[in-house]
């Protein structure tokens, strides 16, 4: 394992919606009280921008060094877990692909694209997909029994969302992080931005692949 964070995961791309302009680059899409798209399914297939925080923004993770060249995020044990188990998402949950993702001091930033038809599609046909099952209000169909305890089937992950990844990451990675610090625990919630189209896909990418670099002015980094 390379001590630093930051990964990039060949060039898979997102699985486009209409959106608004990201004039406010990345301002308020992490507040805690921003709940999951109503209209969305995320047992689509689509493309997702994911931060998953540390409780209290603690530096379990590791420190930015700053080297002569750059800055760097230098993984701590519990740093190398949260990298690792990243890695290994896919073997898994095989309708996931990684792209670009950093671990953080105190959180996780990635790009995961949900493809449960594995195939190799391009990246207009994947947003495209979230425009029209966004316009059509199309829901997933399954052949499972209906739960009878509706209030916990509304708040439990469905099978193959993106929610039972995320669950299923944050569990394993607390595992064996409470093995060396007792007191590791996430944050509750975790983040997410579908993403809409290539452009955003980009701007997104380059934002995950700088936050080290811009650790210093970074909301994550501030008392």
């Amino acid at each position: 394992m390379h001590a630093t964070s930051l990964q990039k995961i060949g060039t898979t791309k997102p699985a486009t919606i209409k959106t608004q302009p990201m004039s406010d680059k990345f301002q308020d899409i992490y507040r805690i009280p921003s709940a999951r798209a109503a209209w969305w399914d995320y047992r689509n297939d689509a493309t997702y921008f994911v931060t998953i925080c540390t409780a209290g923004r603690e530096h379990y993770f590791g420190e930015i060094l700053e080297t002569t060249l750059k800055q760097e995020m230098q993984l701590s044990g519990m740093g190398k877990i949260a990298h690792q188990h990243w890695l290994e998402i896919p073997e898994h949950f095989p309708f996931v692909k990684l792209n670009v993702f950093v671990v953080m001091p105190n959180h996780v930033h990635g790009i995961l694209v949900i493809n449960h038809s594995m195939e190799t599609l391009p990246l207009k046909t994947l947003l495209g997909s979230v425009e029209t099952l966004h316009a059509t209000s199309l829901q997933q169909q399954t052949d499972q029994p209906i739960i009878k305890n509706e209030e916990m089937a509304s708040i439990s992950p469905k099978q193959g969302s993106l929610s039972s990844v995320i669950r299923s990451y944050k569990s394993s990675v607390s595992k064996q992080c409470r093995a060396i610090h007792a007191d590791f625990v996430w944050q509750t919630r975790f983040h997410d931005r579908i993403i809409r189209d290539e452009s955003e896909f980009w701007k997104i990418r380059e934002y995950i692949l700088n936050n080290p670099v811009n650790w210093g002015k970074d909301k994550y980094n501030q008392p």
